[in-house]
């Protein structure tokens, strides 16, 4: 049973910088595709930041440029560094995860594990 959880939200002031760990377990490999989506009430929910097995990163525009995804494959943890915070980045932050390493869609219903998210507050 794969399981995921987060942590590392909080709340910052604008411009400031927050690091999310999501901790994996229960995979037999390393090799698979991970990344992180945000959503709050009222508004759509986002793919941020995406990682596949080989380590190739995909990011949403809205992040380019303040977010970094990454990983320790050894340990299981995936990481997104946010720098630049504003407002409009205040979501809960979900981790997720695919069965495979294929990691080529935004779809939420395409990742087969997801985590209970961590809460991002900005402030301005």
């Amino acid at each position: 049973q794969v399981q995921l959880v987060e942590s590392g939200g909080g709340s910052v002031q604008a411009g400031g910088s927050l690091r999310l760990s999501c901790a994996a377990s229960g995979y037999s490999s390393s090799d698979y595709c991970m990344g992180w989506f945000r959503q709050a009430p009222g508004k759509e929910r986002e793919g941020v930041a995406r990682m596949n097995g080989s380590g190739n990163p995909v990011y949403a525009d809205s992040v380019k440029g303040r977010f970094t995804i990454s990983r320790d494959k050894a340990k299981h943890i995936l990481y997104l560094q946010m720098n630049s915070l504003q407002p409009d980045d205040t979501d809960m932050y979900c981790c997720v995860a695919r069965s495979t390493s294929g990691c080529y869609t935004w779809d939420w219903e395409r990742y087969h594990y997801k985590g209970l998210g961590t809460q991002v507050t900005v402030s301005s």
